[in-house]
């Protein structure tokens, strides 16, 4: 069964965090707890933000931009990185095509994007790109992703490992509920979080009945 979020219910997080918990803001979790940013030196602060083996990164809130991504992109020492915390650091479509195109990132398993004005296109990158088959945790909240993103997304073999996928508070109706109900590659999620869209009683419906 399917842990649900949606409109119609009292929101929930559905974003694991106490897989990723650390201490409040620390590096190691996926914490919110950090002042915003940007840092005067976007290497040193993604540095400090890095655990000791360089496999979890918590940038949360400090607004790196695409110089932050592609400064990781290049580093040698992350090429084990598997939990990536980027809410609100201002990637846009153009920082998803850096993660999407670099070998650094084909380890990910966990990642949230929340809040970055990522749009269908950025999600079509995500879809597309090999370095996002192993993904668990999934979490693109409040960006700009309607009904054809979501189609991608969910019809693409990437989605095959998601046990957690959040598409909270962005442009979603009933055609996007149904390409999730529908998807033959969600089979392992177990937490789908569409709080604050747009999904009427048929999108509804068609979730509460999907297998």
């Amino acid at each position: 069964a399917i842990l649900l979020a949606f409109t119609l219910a009292a929101p929930t997080q559905a974003y694991d965090m106490r897989k990723h918990k650390g201490k409040k803001g620390g590096k190691h979790g996926h914490g919110y707890g950090r002042s915003k940013g940007p840092p005067a030196d976007i290497p040193e602060h993604i540095k400090s933000r890095t655990n000791e083996d360089g496999t979890a990164i918590n940038l949360n809130n400090s607004q790196v931009g695409v110089k932050g991504i592609t400064f990781m992109s290049n580093a040698e020492n992350l090429k084990n990185l598997s939990s990536l915390a980027m809410k609100t650091n201002l990637l846009k479509d153009e920082g998803i095509k850096v993660l999407a195109s670099s070998p650094t990132f084909q380890n990910l398993k966990q990642l949230s994007l929340w809040d970055n004005h990522i749009t269908n296109a950025g999600v079509e990158l995500i879809a597309s790109s090999p370095n996002f088959k192993n993904l668990t945790q999934l979490n693109i909240a409040q960006n700009y992703i309607t009904d054809d993103g979501v189609a991608a997304l969910v019809n693409s073999p990437n989605a095959a490992s998601l046990t957690v996928l959040d598409l909270s508070k962005n442009k979603i109706s009933d055609a996007g509920a149904i390409a999730i109900a529908n998807s033959p590659h969600l089979k392992n999620l177990v937490r789908l979080d569409l709080f604050k869209n747009q999904i009427g009683d048929k999108g509804l419906e068609a979730l509460l009945h999907s297998k």
